[in-house]
């Protein structure tokens, strides 16, 4: 009988155990292999956390045959906000229009996969589980920062030009750098773009949410700490057709 690989769990993070194994993989993933800092990262023990953990949900997606956490994604709905008292993307962006808009929110962030298990099935179930998580908790609209390694504008000229041009949020779910630390992300015209060049240079979890209809806010953050340019995506779930809503949600009978 053929091997039909590996099996995974998708769940909420329960217990101390169950975070300090997400702030693990984010140690590798973030601070190992892209060269991220922070004031809070623990190095002796391997432990990319912040002041913001305690407040989300944590969903992780396990391996069955080892039982080791290879997939995080951190969630953040307003409710949980209301207590925070900010989305962590307001360090970063304007959230007005999104906080003024009435519609249930989720703020997505430290997204990561294990090295070994990238381009495989464990992004699809992670997926998956999201779009449980969306719809048992009435979510209308996901938004929250992606990265790009590295913070030279003029590497990122292209793929920043090409997001500007042709993915930007309508004015209702456009949120905007904040003043302080705005960088456009408007740097080539559009008769000058190289869109597949662009693309190529643009990170796999940004083409998905582009694939699902997403949208980008206006300007960039660079973020030091993380050696990253940062951009926000803001996802309408009321604007997904019929297909993207099957990539999306993936097949719920299962």
């Amino acid at each position: 009988m053929p091997d039909s690989g590996p099996s995974f769990t998708v769940r909420l993070a329960e217990s101390d155990a169950d975070l300090r194994a997400a702030q693990r993989l984010r140690y590798e993933v973030f601070v190992r292999e892209l060269g991220g800092g922070g004031d809070m990262v623990d190095h002796e023990q391997g432990l990319e956390q912040d002041r913001f953990d305690p407040f989300y949900d944590h969903m992780l997606i396990a391996d069955d045959s080892s039982g080791q956490v290879v997939g995080v994604y951190r969630l953040l709905r307003g409710d949980q906000a209301e207590k925070l008292g900010q989305f962590y993307s307001e360090d970063e962006y304007d959230l007005s229009v999104l906080r003024q808009s009435g519609r249930k929110l989720l703020e997505l962030g430290r997204s990561c996969l294990h090295a070994d298990y990238r381009g495989g099935a464990a992004m699809y179930h992670l997926w998956n589980g999201l779009s449980d998580y969306v719809a048992d908790h009435d979510i209308e609209v996901l938004f929250g920062v992606a990265s790009f390694h590295g913070t030279d504008m003029s590497a990122l000229a292209q793929p920043l030009s090409m997001l500007h041009h042709n993915h930007l949020a309508p004015p209702e779910l456009r949120v905007r750098a904040q003043p302080a630390h705005f960088q456009s992300m408007d740097l080539i015209a559009p008769d000058q773009l190289d869109r597949r060049a662009a693309m190529v240079q643009v990170p796999a979890l940004i083409k998905a949410y582009l694939r699902l209809g997403g949208f980008v806010g206006e300007g960039a953050f660079i973020d030091h700490a993380f050696n990253t340019t940062d951009i926000c995506l803001v996802l309408d779930t009321a604007r997904l057709n019929a297909r993207q809503r099957r990539i999306y949600g993936g097949d719920r009978s299962q």
